[in-house]
């Protein structure tokens, strides 16, 4: 019987899941794109569909189906074992000891805690009055199954008890968010009381948290917030959550732009209505993470706040982030300072107006700025100067700044080189402080340069990995030693081992077979060498497996033979292979014939030279003599 995880890459193609994140192209037999891991120009980032493996040429990085997703969502093996199962068809038994992690069974208390509410709500005379407010809300049975919606009922210990007789512990339910510490005495109650239960996905699906809508009766009485939601946690981190993305990813992709709203209820009624790709930032301003996940799905983004004073603050965080993160931003107007809630429920045709007519970013700052500005007060001019001028200093293009920047001299009336100078110095300091301040040692990526001599001895393993015809002939006339880079040494020794036993069992079996070097069997027999004899402990696929330089370094290999020796011909591999030898073993006797002359050097110069030194000097020269004249014969 298959291990989960076996079972699920067997199912899932990872060309399929990684262009769920990345736009995938065509190069040869493989895909490439730009590397999410690191900024470059040309892409680097290829991934193998046969091999089912990535690797990126610029950063080092590479892998699996499973270490993609771990690098891109941030998450563990498990994590990402609970991520994809679904999406293969593959049901994860509980009771395994690897998916009993803490975060783990903080999501299964969660995701408890949601079906508990839900059915409360649809089944419970208590929650009457929350079936009613989201009928008036104008919410139908259908938008309410499809988003979970629950009740919590009006008890302190309700949900507690459910949880608790479900096997959770008491800390458990706490570390989860949904429970309070009593403050007299010993023991907890739940959080969340005579609520409406909106969850809260992260993008993949998991329930995370809850945004929770007082009952109305309660408003003024109990002077609490109208929602509340879940507290910061191990598996609830507002910075990195949109709310709806979880529904809107595919959607997005498909519009080729996302819509950005504040609340949950504008997300649902807009979902309702047919907008799919709508999703909210739950009223906080755009993070760093949060518009690195929409980046997955589109760069086009178009902002949809209330129109209030509170939402035009929300507007321009949100704009500023999703400069910073270089997005095409656009920002929809509603009139008569109505919500996307009510604006669509009133008139959802007018909505697809709104959205079409959404002004570019700079637009609506320049509208917004000088509305009401009287233009021969100075001080006012000034002010409005001020505020447009570091926008302007975030824009990319150069020759959109100085559209705006024209622009802004023309409504100003002040000289446009002066402007210029003033932009020159507030991009310097936006340089500066990004620089010091706002990047962190882990965001910058330092590219390891490998030798010319490393890159030649790589490029031959691999095209010996892919054309394994040419490995005796290559191990007569070179030795692993005389290969540049440790790993390039320890996988070239291994493949002539392989090699021989291949041959071994070949002709035990007539011979008939062509010669190939299975990927997936070298790799094992790397494993095997590296991490000694295969045990359950060693190799439990349901845990993180263990970290294999040989079969990682085995995959970088696969993936630059099918990059740089696509359909190459047998005479021509032949060729290239001859060519790789020479320049490998000229390298190697140069290196040599250096040694050699420091050899003699250092004798010579010794304070005695006995017999036995003469002889050594000798039989130096004897050898100087043969590698200058193979050095001359290459």
């Amino acid at each position: 019987m298959q291990n989960p995880s076996d079972e699920i890459k067997a199912r899932l193609d990872i060309v399929e899941i990684i262009r769920e994140y990345l736009p995938l192209k065509p190069a040869g037999i493989n895909f490439r794109a730009n590397c999410p891991f690191h900024r470059e120009k040309s892409p680097s980032f290829m991934v193998s569909s046969e091999k089912q493996i990535w690797h990126c040429f610029g950063c080092g990085k590479g892998g699996d189906v499973f270490s993609f997703v771990m690098e891109m969502e941030g998450i563990s093996f498990v994590e990402v074992l609970r991520m994809l199962a679904p999406k293969a068809g593959v049901t994860l038994k509980k009771a395994d000891p690897a998916l009993a992690t803490q975060r783990n069974r903080l999501l299964d208390a969660i995701e408890l805690a949601g079906q508990y509410y839900h059915k409360f709500l649809l089944e419970s005379p208590q929650a009457e009055w929350a079936r009613q407010y989201l009928k008036n809300r104008g919410l139908t049975d259908e938008t309410i199954e499809n988003w979970q919606i629950g009740y919590s009922p009006d008890s302190w210990d309700s949900l507690m008890k459910f949880l608790t007789s479900k096997g959770f512990k008491e800390n458990e339910i706490f570390l989860a968010g949904l429970s309070i510490k009593r403050d007299s005495q010993p023991g907890f109650y739940d959080r969340f009381r005579d609520r409406i239960m909106f969850p809260i996905n992260e993008v993949n699906g998991n329930i995370v948290g809850f945004s929770a809508r007082i009952n109305p009766e309660k408003e003024e009485t109990e002077k609490v917030g109208k929602y509340i939601n879940s507290p910061q946690s191990m598996i609830y981190d507002k910075s990195k959550i949109l709310f709806g993305l979880d529904k809107a990813k595919m959607p997005i992709k498909k519009e080729g732009y996302v819509v950005l709203v504040e609340g949950q209820m504008d997300v649902i009624t807009a979902h309702q209505h047919g907008f799919t790709n709508v999703v909210a930032s739950s009223g906080t301003a755009l993070t760093v993470e949060q518009t690195n996940l929409l980046k997955r799905y589109t760069i086009n983004i178009i902002l949809s706040f209330d129109m209030d004073s509170a939402g035009d603050l929300a507007a321009e965080r949100g704009i500023d982030q999703a400069m910073r993160a270089e997005m095409n931003i656009k920002v929809a107007e509603i009139p008569a300072g109505k919500d996307p809630d009510e604006f669509i429920k009133q008139n959802s045709d007018e909505w697809k107006n709104v959205i079409a007519t959404a002004k570019p970013m700079m637009q609506y700052y320049f509208d917004k700025t000088f509305a009401g500005i009287d233009l021969d007060n100075f001080e006012e001019k000034n002010r409005a100067m001020k505020k447009v001028m570091p926008i302007l200093a975030k824009l990319k293009s150069k020759i959109e700044q100085g559209h705006w920047l024209k622009r802004l001299s023309q409504a100003i009336d002040a000289n446009e080189i002066d402007l210029k100078e003033e932009l020159n110095n507030i991009i310097t300091k936006i340089i500066t402080d990004d620089t010091t301040s706002s990047q962190k040692p882990s965001e910058i990526v330092v590219l390891k340069k490998s030798s010319r001599e490393e890159m030649l001895a790589e490029l031959l393993v691999a095209l010996l990995i892919k054309y394994p015809a040419y490995i005796e002939y290559t191990a007569g006339r070179l030795a692993p030693s005389e290969f540049n880079g440790k790993l390039n040494q320890d996988i070239y020794k291994n493949l002539i081992i392989y090699y021989n036993k291949l041959i071994e069992v070949l002709a035990s079996e007539g011979g008939n077979t062509e010669l190939k070097i299975d990927y997936q069997n070298f790799r094992q027999y790397l494993e095997k060498i590296e991490l000694g004899a295969i045990d359950e402990e060693v190799f439990n696929i349901n845990s993180q497996p263990r970290t294999c330089k040989l079969a990682e370094y085995l995959d970088r290999l696969v993936v630059l033979a099918d990059k740089e020796f696509f359909e190459l011909s047998e005479e021509d591999a032949r060729a290239e292979v001859i060519n790789l030898i020479n320049s490998i073993r000229k390298n190697y006797l140069s290196c040599r014939l250096k040694d050699i002359v420091k050899l003699i050097s250092r004798l010579e110069n010794s304070a005695k030279t006995g017999e036995q030194d003469n002889e050594e000097i000798k039989a130096l020269m004897e050898e100087l003599k043969i590698v200058a004249e193979e050095i001359k014969e290459l």
